[in-house]
C-alpha cells in the first residue's frame, strides 16, 4: 500500500490538519486512482484545449497584514509593531524588512490590500479562500475540484488537481461534483511513496513485480461505499501512472540542477514541485506555506495571538525565499502568462498588539498577493485606513478574486451552473465581482461591480 503521510496540527480553534491518506495504488482524497479512472470512464472527464494553471499558497491561520505588506510606520508603537519597512522594485510599495528577496520581485506581483474575509464571523474559515463561500450553511466544492469538473485533465498521466495541503480538504466536500474530482493529496515527504514490505518504486524494474507486490495485500478503497478494490484495467492504469516517467518526474526535484534547488532552499520542496507539476499539465496546485519547514506551533504558523514578532521572524524569511524563487522561476521559464500564483490566509490580524505581544483575529481586512496568470502585475490594489483597521474603499472578497481567476486565467464563466447536492442547478457564484485592476476590464461578469461596505 502506498502511504501519503502528514502530521496532526491544529489552529487555535481546534481545527485539525489531517495527516494520513492510504490507498491501493495512488490516493485522491480517500479514493484510489483506480476508482478515479473508473469514474472518469463513466463520463466525468472531458478534454481541454490549452493548459492554464493556478498555484495557491495558503498561509494557515491568517497572517498579519500590518507586519508584512501593509505596514504603518507612522502609527503608534502598539500598532506599527517592531519591524521596519524596506523599499521594493515596485515604486511606492514598502514591505517588511524580513522579506528582502520578495522586495526584488515586487514588480512581478500585485498586492491587494483591501481583501475582506468575512461579513459575520471572527473565526478561522479557510473554506472561504478555497471556495469563495463560508462553510455554512452548505460546503461548496474547492476551486480545484470545480476546475477538474469543468476542464477535466489535460495530460492523462497527471491529475488535474494536486493538493499538498491536507488540513482543510476533508471539510471541503466535493461529493456533489463526484468523487472523481477530489484532489490528489501526496505526502510532504515523497520518499514515503512505495509499496509496503520494503519495496520502493525506485527498486521496481518490472511492472508485473509491482503488481504482484500490491496484490499480495488486501486493498480496500477508502470511499463511502467501502468497496474492495479489484486489480482490473483501472488499477492497471493506476499502476501505469505510478510508473509513468512524466508523473514521477513531476514530483522529483532531483531532476532539477543544484542551483535551482538551492534557490528554493530548505523547506521549499513543495514550491519547486508545484512549478514542476504545472509544467507537467496539472491545472491547480495548493500548498500550505512553511508546512515543510516544521515551524508549526499549536496555534498554526500564522495564527499569532501571542509573540507575533517572534513568530514572524521564523515564518517570513522562509516564505520570502520559497515564494521569490517560485515567482522568479515562472518568469524565467516564460510561464508567467499561463500560471497564476495566489498567496493568502483566511484573515488579517488586529491592528493593535495585545497584552501577549500578539495580534488577534481580524476578518475585516487583510492582504492577498497575486503573480502571473497573464494579469496586470506591478501594482498595489486598494488601501486601508490610518491604522489598518479596514479598507478605505469598497473591499474585494475571496469570491471576487476566485471569479477573476476562473474567468481571466482559466476561461471559466463564474456564472456557470453546476448540479447541487439536491440535484438542483446551482450557480458557482450568485453574486460576484471581478478585480478590474488585475484584468484591465471595467465591468463585472454578468453585471456591474457592486460596492461592498463592511463594518462590524
Amino acid at each position: 500500500m502506498l502511504n501519503f503521510l502528514g502530521s496532526p496540527d491544529r489552529c487555535c480553534d481546534g481545527v485539525s490538519r489531517r495527516g494520513v491518506l492510504q490507498v491501493g495504488a495512488l490516493g485522491v482524497g480517500g479514493l484510489t486512482l483506480a476508482d478515479l479512472f473508473r469514474l472518469q470512464a463513466q463520463g466525468a472527464a472531458r478534454p481541454k484545449s490549452a493548459v492554464k494553471s493556478i498555484i495557491m499558497v495558503y498561509l494557515h491561520g491568517g497572517p498579519s497584514h500590518i507586519d508584512t505588506f501593509d505596514m504603518k510606520p507612522d502609527a503608534p508603537a502598539e500598532v506599527r509593531g517592531e519591524f521596519k519597512p524596506i523599499s521594493t522594485s515596485l515604486p511606492g510599495l514598502n514591505i517588511c524588512e524580513l522579506m528582502p528577496e520578495l522586495s526584488k520581485v515586487a514588480d512581478k506581483m500585485t498586492v491587494i490590500r483591501n481583501m475582506c474575509f468575512s461579513e459575520f464571523a471572527d473565526a478561522h474559515d479557510p473554506v472561504l479562500v478555497y471556495t469563495g463561500f463560508h462553510h455554512r450553511p452548505m460546503v461548496r466544492p474547492t476551486f480545484g475540484s470545480v476546475v477538474s469538473k469543468l476542464r477535466g485533465g489535460v495530460v492523462r498521466e497527471v491529475p488535474p488537481y494536486v493538493a499538498f495541503d491536507d488540513p482543510w480538504t476533508p471539510r471541503l466536500s466535493t461529493d456533489f461534483l463526484g468523487l472523481t474530482h477530489h484532489p490528489f493529496i501526496p505526502s510532504a515527504d515523497l520518499k514515503a511513496i512505495g509499496p509496503s514490505g520494503g519495496m520502493t518504486l525506485d527498486r521496481v524494474s518490472d511492472r508485473k513485480e509491482l503488481l504482484s507486490a500490491l496484490n499480495s495485500r488486501q486493498r480496500v478503497a477508502d470511499n463511502e461505499r467501502g468497496n474492495v478494490g479489484a486489480m482490473d484495467a483501472f488499477q492497471a492504469r493506476a499502476l501505469d501512472m505510478v510508473l509513468s516517467p512524466k508523473a514521477r518526474d513531476a514530483f522529483d526535484i532531483q531532476k532539477e540542477p543544484d542551483t535551482v534547488r538551492a534557490k528554493y532552499g530548505v523547506g521549499g520542496t513543495q514550491f519547486l514541485q508545484a512549478r514542476r507539476l504545472v509544467e507537467a499539465g496539472v491545472q491547480v496546485v495548493t500548498l500550505t506555506a512553511n508546512q515543510e519547514a516544521k515551524t508549526w506551533h499549536t496555534q498554526g504558523p500564522w495564527d499569532h495571538h501571542g509573540g507575533v514578532f517572534k513568530g514572524l521572524r521564523k515564518e517570513l524569511p522562509a516564505l520570502d525565499k520559497h515564494l521569490s524563487a517560485l515567482i522568479t522561476d515562472l518568469y524565467e521559464r516564460g510561464l508567467e502568462k499561463d500560471v497564476a500564483v495566489v498567496v493568502w490566509g483566511e484573515m488579517g490580524r488586529t491592528p493593535k498588539v495585545n497584552g501577549a505581544a500578539g495580534r488577534d483575529h481580524w476578518n475585516e481586512v487583510g492582504f492577498t498577493l497575486v503573480a502571473g496568470g497573464g494579469m496586470k502585475m506591478g501594482q498595489v490594489i486598494g488601501s486601508t485606513t490610518r491604522w489598518g483597521e479596514r479598507s478605505k474603499d469598497s473591499p474585494y472578497t475571496p469570491k471576487d478574486l476566485l471569479a477573476t481567476l476562473y474567468s481571466h486565467v482559466l476561461g471559466i464563466d463564474p456564472a456557470t451552473t453546476l448540479t447541487g447536492p439536491d440535484g438542483r442547478p446551482i450557480r458557482m457564484f450568485e453574486d460576484h465581482g471581478i478585480i478590474g485592476e488585475l484584468t484591465g476590464q471595467a465591468s463585472n461578469i454578468g453585471g456591474p461591480i457592486v460596492p461592498r461596505h463592511y463594518s462590524k
